[in-house]
């Protein structure tokens, strides 16, 4: 099968800037209370194995991982999993798609995809909630980090790497009307204002918690 021409750009983009772009937001969740408090509840609410789809250099899921969550990380880039690995060493990742994830039916009970559902095509994220869905067992704990707006950003450069990336701004209204027609009840949301000291671009972020129904 031919991989769709976004997907090979997402992941060729951070295999390039893995390292630059993992030093530059290493301190991120450090200077957000907020979404702290958003991990920790997640992080009280969830049983069993969670999956976090987009990990990344993996900050997030060994963020979770000391709260005593069960996680491992699964992400598109190469480069990005084997960064993880090498400054996580004491928690699993591997290469995957979360459009595709190697993962059993009802088999987790919880998955995070934060701040990686901003590279998915708006007219795929209905299949993907749609996997999401089809690994958590009901009852089962989803949570989603995302900027907040309606357009798209596109670099051709970052990190002084020539990329093709996309990023995918996305309202919360909208997404918790396709979170329930993907068979979720949305559980609580948070939009907070760009942190000050924040390296990315100064949006409003958003969080949203939701549980598959049974």
């Amino acid at each position: 099968m031919t991989e769709p021409a976004d997907r090979r750009a997402t992941r060729d983009g951070y295999d390039a800037i893995a390292e630059p772009y993992t030093e530059e937001f290493r301190d991120e969740l450090a200077g957000s209370a907020l979404d702290r408090a958003v991990l920790g509840a997640f992080a009280e609410l969830v049983e069993g194995d969670v999956l976090e789809a987009g990990s990344g250099p993996g900050s997030v899921t060994a963020h979770l991982h000391a709260c005593g969550v069960a996680i491992r990380g699964v992400d598109l880039s190469p480069a990005m999993v084997a960064l993880a690995r090498r400054q996580h060493p004491g928690i699993a990742f591997a290469v995957g798609d979360m459009a595709a994830l190697d993962v059993a039916d009802a088999s987790l009970g919880g998955l995070v995809a934060w701040y990686s559902l901003i590279h998915v095509p708006r007219p795929e994220l209905p299949a993907v909630l749609a996997e999401f869905r089809r690994v958590l067992r009901p009852g089962g704990r989803l949570l989603l980090g995302f900027q907040v707006g309606d357009d798209v950003s596109h670099h051709d450069e970052a990190f002084g790497h020539r990329v093709s990336l996309d990023f995918r701004r996305l309202q919360p209204d909208a997404v918790a009307d396709l979170l329930v027609e993907a068979g979720f009840d949305v559980t609580a949301r948070v939009v907070r204002a760009p942190e000050v000291d924040s390296r990315a671009k100064p949006l409003p972020q958003a969080a949203m918690l939701a549980r598959r129904a049974r």
